[in-house]
């Protein structure tokens, strides 16, 4: 067992864990962090996505350890003030939810993709979308959300 020092969502938790515990175990089991998802462990299905220093990354399969030093953003971490998120709203607006089990994922892939590029063409789309599968048929509204975000100004009018 090993102590890490972890910062998730703007606060420093320290853990103590084997280091090649996966960050998503730590996340959920230890930090009470339940957004990202155990899909299929594997990095294929994208459920365990969070922001790491901005950018979406998988947290089922690389090793906690890896992570100390990072800002690690899960999607609780999108709430501010008690406000849903931009993406979070637009979501919610256009009803990309049916399961909701990939959508804390997806989510969080969208915010790391309308953060760099807040007017994605349909390839920056597809690019992030790529690593996440939704087996219940949301996809239609998932696309319709980013449009909306697109449009009304990305991540700025959140």
């Amino acid at each position: 067992m090993t102590r890490l020092t972890l910062r998730v969502n703007g606060t420093s938790h320290e853990v103590e864990t084997d280091p090649a515990t996966p960050l998503i175990f730590v996340l959920r089991n230890q930090l009470g962090f339940t957004g990202p998802k155990l899909g299929c462990g594997l990095e294929t299905c994208g459920a365990c996505t969070v922001l790491v220093d901005g950018k979406a990354e998988l947290s089922c399969a690389r090793a906690a350890s890896e992570f100390e030093g990072n800002e690690i953003t899960t999607v609780e971490g999108l709430i501010s003030d008690g406000k849903l998120s931009a993406v979070q709203q637009a979501f919610l607006d256009e009803g990309a939810a049916q399961c909701g089990y990939c959508i804390p994922g997806i989510i969080i892939a969208v915010t790391g993709l309308m953060s760099k590029t807040p007017q994605p063409s349909e390839s920056n789309i597809a690019e992030a979308l790529e690593k996440h599968l939704c087996r219940c048929g949301s996809h239609a509204n998932v696309i319709k959300a980013i449009k909306r975000l697109a449009k009304d100004g990305g991540l700025s009018n959140g």
